[in-house]
């Protein structure tokens, strides 16, 4: 796991801004209505650790990047822009050229040092981000991407970015990166062509909503959630294993055991331990929200290299007592009814008609549990020319979480809650799994293993 008592201090150097290295378009490029959504003004945190190479021995990692950056800007103005917010609190970037924030760093540490199994929280973090990491920020007037190179002991290096979250989602930044990494390598143009096209997910006029949005909807009591920004928390990666969401699809009715993914099953059972580690009412209305990619929808054309948000939210709803004391094939059916009601080919255009007619709302995090699957993504398959990442993903969690991509098929969820409430989750999950082990007859065998990769 994490070396959870690994501490340093990176050596930064002076800040710099990172331009396009050819001329650019100078022109104001509004966001779509998906884009600028209150709860996506913050800046998204990726990481990635690379091994250092023999054969690059004598290539300075950070004037690679810095290079490659500002080859791909020539490509992506607008990341090289500035945000200005328009009547109506409208978001557009004034494609001004001035470019991004960029820092090169050393820090007198091995990437073995790091643990052996990375994943959000990162081992210090703050010292390979520019910025200090909020689920909340200012964005206008400022540069829109931030970078920190840190150079290791071992040879090897950190890439962390920060991104304004407006501008783009997962999907879109990792293929402004791999063009980051294509055009340091030497080639002329990105493989992929980036495209604006904000305009297909602005709102109708006037705006028509065709489904409900109970992403938007506030929650009842939403201020006397049990689990608030401010408190302490603490943070735990829990690794699930081939071995134990075999023993969790056990627990499924026969009928639900070959249809349900990974992601139903992980989702539906994470979902039970920490409604029920948080101690709420039998009475409380809890939530499980996740991000659905509209990309691929024949209602959304969007072309490809587009690299805007076309994210959003699909919302399962149930009481706290009828999830936790219901079977674990019930709370995976409020899933999958949730995933049904966002599929829509229309969905994504009915999203950007509710947000323009309620003023740009934030979602709803309160009594919920919000994950974005990243198994499927190619976040983690950036490669800028040492090849693929040791590690590739978020550097931190908040109350939102990921599931992770792991070794031998295996998933990592990292959680934060509570120390308390920690406690209870992690003897749940136990708990949980022992109960579906113990029908296949081997209960020692996967307790045992899931204890040591807690």
């Amino acid at each position: 796991m994490a070396a959870a008592s690994l501490a340093f201090v990176a050596r930064r150097g002076e800040p710099e801004l990172v331009a396009p290295a050819g001329p650019t378009p100078r022109e104001l490029k509004r966001l779509s209505d998906l884009d600028d959504q209150e709860s996506l003004r913050f800046y998204r945190s990726v990481i990635y650790f690379y091994r250092g190479r023999p054969s690059r021995a004598r290539a300075d990692p950070a004037r690679v990047i810095r290079d490659g950056l500002a080859a791909a800007l020539v490509h992506y103005y607008p990341i090289a822009g500035r945000l200005r917010e328009l009547p109506g609190r409208k978001l557009a970037v004034d494609c001004t050229g001035e470019g991004v924030w960029f820092v090169e760093a050393d820090a007198d540490v091995a990437l073995d040092e790091f643990g052996d199994t990375l994943c959000p929280p990162v081992p210090c973090a703050g010292q390979l981000l520019c910025l200090p990491e909020s689920n909340s920020a200012v964005v206008v007037d400022r540069p829109l991407l931030y970078v920190q190179v840190t150079r290791l002991r071992c040879g090897g290096f950190v890439f962390g970015i920060q991104v304004c979250h407006n501008l783009v989602d997962a999907p879109g930044v990792t293929q402004f990166l791999q063009a980051v990494g294509e055009l340091a390598s030497g080639m002329e143009a990105p493989s992929v062509r980036p495209v604006w096209a904000r305009e297909l997910l602005d709102a109708r006029d006037p705006p028509c909503p065709n489904y409900q949005h109970p992403e938007y909807e506030l929650a009842a009591d939403a201020a006397n959630d049990r689990l608030r920004p401010g408190g302490e928390l603490v943070h735990r990666a829990f690794l699930f294993g081939p071995e134990e969401l075999s023993s969790l699809r056990d627990q499924l009715p026969p009928r639900m055991r070959s249809r349900c993914s990974r992601f139903l099953l992980l989702s539906a059972f994470a979902w039970r331990c920490r409604t029920a580690a948080l101690g709420y009412e039998p009475g409380d209305e809890v939530r499980f929200m996740f991000v659905v990619n509209a990309r691929g929808k024949r209602g959304c054309p969007l072309p490809e290299g587009f690299y805007g948000n076309a994210l959003t939210f699909g919302v399962a709803r149930t009481t706290a007592g009828e999830l936790c004391s219901g079977p674990l094939g019930r709370a995976v059916e409020l899933i999958v009814a949730a995933k049904a009601r966002v599929a829509a080919d229309d969905y994504a255009q009915s999203v950007a008609d509710a947000l323009v007619l309620r003023g740009r709302p934030r979602f709803t995090t309160a009594w919920t549990y919000l994950v974005t699957d990243l198994t499927k993504s190619n976040l983690h398959e950036v490669d800028l020319g040492w090849g693929l990442p040791v590690y590739g993903g978020p550097a931190t969690t908040t109350l939102a979480t990921f599931h992770i991509p792991a070794a031998a098929g295996g998933i990592t969820v990292p959680m934060c809650l509570p120390p308390r409430a920690m406690e209870r989750f992690a003897a749940n999950v136990r708990a949980g799994l022992s109960e579906a082990s113990s029908h296949r007859g081997r209960s020692s065998a996967v307790e045992s293993t899931v204890l040591s990769k807690m």
